[in-house]
């Protein structure tokens, strides 16, 4: 199928999914178009087995799409500076430090905490999942998804203290997930030869090297946009940054969402002088752009379903991981108010658990795992996952957020 078929198709099915939830399901947008989106790749199973022409069309187009590699390489970009460029830094440099606990020590110990629990479990069910496989899964699960957070918390009623901390740590979260991922891919391949020393250069080569790319493109991107008033070139200059971004950053095997969130804050935070158009309009248009990319995206993840692999045992591996998640989501956040911040308010702790959601990334690294044993265990577990994490937790996160808050 020609990438033209598969873009008109896409865009023609957001569309569908999104004008028949606003106007007769009405759950919060992304939601309501993945609920769709999960609906429709289920008819299209269940259709598949009259072999209808319709449902081979979309399973053959579900088949033609790379999710992994479009999310990874070309949308995260995107959305990442969508949700970065309306990033109040003067906020996230006073909670800097829970943010930065969270999105890097967090994700180790959630990832820890997941993967020898998990390995536990496996024991248990019989189910032959390696410790490493474990540690694999727990690695890609940890971060919580920028994409899928920012869309749920924009019409959330969560405390301002508590939607910068949790914003804040899913935009930096995702390269620490992706290293530790990419690490232990590493020793998974190479028979336990990864050392100390390569695992440091590949950190410092993702991190500093995506923060690095960030500024210099992020900075320039600001003197351009500076120098001019026509909008048109305003908004064609921020696009053109962030697919520099990707080539770039790609290139030299540095962080992708590290660079573009780095942009982000920088083109969101500088001023370009008084009456610039870029002040008021270019957030405008960025946030219109991230809603539609989100629209396309929530389609993609639902539409995977076709592809997955469901294991006679998906649901005990699914139900099981998402309860270790929770747990593990619970100690990430609690140890740093005990240890560090010495503030302990179990309302609030519960909230940052509760909305710490998984979204299309998670879904993007398990598609990207190697053909082995465990890989579709692996696949099933994080899309049962990420589906109870968007559906269940997004739609009840404001009925939470108002039971806690009252009690506080």
């Amino acid at each position: 199928m020609d990438i033209l078929t598969i873009i008109t198709v896409l865009i023609l099915l957001s569309t569908a999914f999104s004008f028949f939830n606003e106007k007769l399901i009405r759950l919060p947008g992304t939601i309501g178009v993945m609920a769709i989106s999960l609906v429709v790749s289920i008819l299209i199973l269940v259709a598949g087995k009259s072999n209808s022409g319709m449902s081979a069309t979309v399973t053959m187009m579900a088949h033609s799409i790379n999710f992994s590699k479009i999310l990874l390489d070309v949308m995260l970009g995107f959305l990442l500076f969508a949700s970065a460029i309306h990033f109040d830094y003067k906020k996230l440099k006073m909670l800097r430090l829970p943010i930065f606990i969270l999105s890097t020590i967090g994700v180790l110990i959630s990832a820890s905490i997941f993967g020898g629990l998990l390995y536990l479990v496996t024991i248990f069910i019989n189910l032959q999942l390696p410790l490493i496989y474990c540690f694999i899964f727990g690695a890609l699960i940890s971060p919580t998804d920028p994409i899928a957070v920012s869309s749920i918390l924009k019409k959330s009623k969560i405390p301002p203290r508590l939607n910068i901390i949790i914003s804040g740590e899913s935009l930096f979260n995702d390269a620490v997930g992706l290293i530790l991922f990419v690490t232990l891919l590493g020793i998974v391949h190479e028979s336990g030869t990864t050392t100390l020393t390569s695992t440091i250069k590949l950190f410092a080569q993702e991190v500093i090297g995506g923060v690095v790319i960030g500024a210099i493109i992020g900075y320039l991107g600001y003197r351009l946009i500076r120098s001019i008033h026509d909008f048109q070139t305003i908004v064609l200059i921020s696009i053109s940054m962030i697919l520099c971004i990707s080539l770039i950053a790609g290139k030299f095997h540095a962080s992708v969402p590290l660079a573009a969130v780095t942009a982000g804050l920088l083109i969101g935070n500088l001023n370009f002088g008084k009456g610039h158009p870029a002040n008021e309009h270019l957030n405008q248009v960025w946030q219109l752009l991230d809603e539609v990319l989100n629209t396309i995206l929530f389609v993609m993840i639902g539409l995977q379903l076709i592809m997955m692999s469901f294991l006679n045992n998906y649901w005990l591996v699914g139900s099981v991981s998402i309860v270790i998640l929770l747990f593990a989501r619970l100690v990430t956040v609690t140890l740093p108010a005990v240890f560090v911040l010495r503030k302990v308010n179990f309302n609030n702790l519960a909230i940052l658990t509760w909305a710490g959601l998984r979204g299309g990334i998670s879904v993007a690294m398990a598609l990207s795992l190697p053909p082995s044993t465990y890989r579709e265990t692996i696949l099933s577990a994080t899309y049962f996952i990420v589906i109870f994490s968007i559906l269940v937790q997004g739609l009840t996160l404001n009925k939470v957020v108002s039971a806690l808050v009252k009690k506080t």
